[in-house]
């Protein structure tokens, strides 16, 4: 009786959405509360700070949805190439194709014999399929997705967007700085602890990572914003 097949879990297949929607998110609380927080420290009314985080929140948004697909599909467009170049290989000379197919299993720790059987016989069932994971490194879990790395990049970018803006609108004068500071920095910490338990990282290691540079750029932002209401006044 044959034993019983192990279903494992992994969250390679977690990587092009994750990938995007982390990004999407950072970006949009750390731009759109760096905008906020440099406004607010030029003496910007709370009529400019909203319009300020409306404007950012928005074309942001929009942004992102556009550099995700543009560049995700240029990455998509390069797969694309690399399969066609391999299917014209396989049907110009498969023997050598086939050779180097054992060559790569050798590589990886079979014997000759062994490599060279394993090879024909995955070059009978799929040879496309078996080079383009073996040789090219491509997997269906790891492939481009353009329309779906924009549409997540685009409204996590939003939903990370919305938290400062909300902040900036339901409180006012020197305190909304703080304010600011304060849930930016813990959005940021949150964030962080999610995609690692998503991905399977370390929490600690990726909050540290995002509050820190969400700290840098709110600081470096507000300073900017203080030089130059300093010199407008």
């Amino acid at each position: 009786m044959p034993s019983p097949v192990l279903q494992e879990i992994h969250r390679g297949a977690r990587i092009g959405w994750l990938r995007a929607a982390v990004m999407g998110a950072n970006d949009g609380i750390v731009s759109t509360a760096s905008l906020l927080a440099g406004v607010a420290a030029a003496g910007g009314s709370a009529q400019a700070l909203l319009m300020t985080g409306v404007a950012g929140l928005v074309g942001g948004a929009m942004s992102m949805a556009a550099g995700e697909y543009v560049s995700v599909h240029a990455q998509s467009d390069t797969e694309q190439a690399d399969r066609e170049r391999e299917k014209a290989e396989l049907k110009a000379n498969p023997q050598a194709e086939e050779a180097e197919l054992a060559v790569i299993y050798v590589q990886r720790g079979l014997t000759p014999a062994l490599a060279s059987q394993v090879a024909r016989q995955l070059m009978a069932f799929d040879a496309l399929g078996a080079h383009t994971r073996d040789e090219l490194g491509m997997t269906e879990q790891a492939l481009a997705r353009p329309l779906q790395a924009a549409l997540v990049s685009a409204s996590s970018f939003a939903i990370g967007a919305a938290l400062p803006l909300a902040v900036a609108w339901g409180s006012a004068g020197a305190a909304m700085l703080w304010w600011l500071t304060a849930s930016t920095l813990a959005a940021l910490a949150t964030l962080g602890v999610v995609a690692a338990r998503t991905g399977g990282a370390s929490a600690w290691a990726s909050a540290r990572r995002v509050t820190f540079w969400g700290a840098a750029a709110l600081a470096v932002t507000a300073g900017v914003g203080r030089l130059f209401g300093v010199m407008l006044a």
